[in-house]
């Protein structure tokens, strides 16, 4: 007697598997879903863009007018410590390219968010600025030193993907003088204070 209820069991609960599985099935056909939708999102970076052309010390640099395909999948600005620009974008072919920019020592920021690059010794003229030319076992970098500023294009993507984006690096204008200001000499000097909030994040910087 037992043994026939052991059997009724496991048969009662094999069913109750094959009605689960059938109930399952059918709600995968029938509830809509895209196979080929891409798991990383794009990211709308321009509130940060404007966060840190307002607080960085040095004009900071974004693409624009980049082909269809590019896609900005990261972004951050870090105020102390070097004052790091970070874009992170994915370009057509899905291989990683990052703006990098800060005003710490370049010696150390630039292996650093290069993963370890070189400086090959070489330079290549993008936009009419000559860059550096870095290669690593990771990525490969393109760096530009200004007064104040080194900025790296760097990633995992072939050289040609850098130089593009290189080339379509932009900074803000400078901002127009107002005619109607008043200006210093005919004014009395107050004092006046102001800050810039920055957006601290995950942005890397060299120690």
């Amino acid at each position: 007697m037992a043994s026939k209820r052991g059997k009724q069991t496991v048969r009662d609960m094999f069913l109750s598997m094959l009605v689960i599985t059938a109930v399952a099935g059918v709600a995968y056909i029938f509830i809509p879903h895209d196979e080929e939708a891409d798991p990383i999102k794009a990211v709308d970076y321009r509130v940060e863009l404007a966060t840190a052309r307002r607080a960085a010390p040095y004009p900071v640099a974004a693409p624009a007018g980049l082909p269809e395909g590019w896609k900005a999948t990261s972004v951050s600005y870090q105020g102390h410590n070097g004052s790091g620009w970070h874009l992170g974008y994915l370009d057509p072919d899905r291989r990683y390219v990052a703006v990098e920019q800060s005003t710490a020592p370049a010696k150390k920021y630039v292996p650093v968010v290069s993963q370890d690059a070189k400086n090959t010794g070489q330079t290549r003229e993008v936009a009419g600025q000559e860059w550096e030319v870095w290669k690593g076992p990771k990525y490969d970098a393109l760096v530009l030193h200004a007064e104040g500023v080194t900025t790296v294009v760097t990633g995992s993507a072939p050289t040609g993907r850098l130089v593009e984006m290189a080339e379509a690096l932009e900074t803000a204008p400078e901002p127009a003088e107002d005619p109607s200001a008043p200006s210093a000499s005919s004014e009395p000097a107050t004092e006046s204070s102001s800050g810039a909030s920055t957006d601290p994040s995950k942005a890397p910087a060299a120690s």
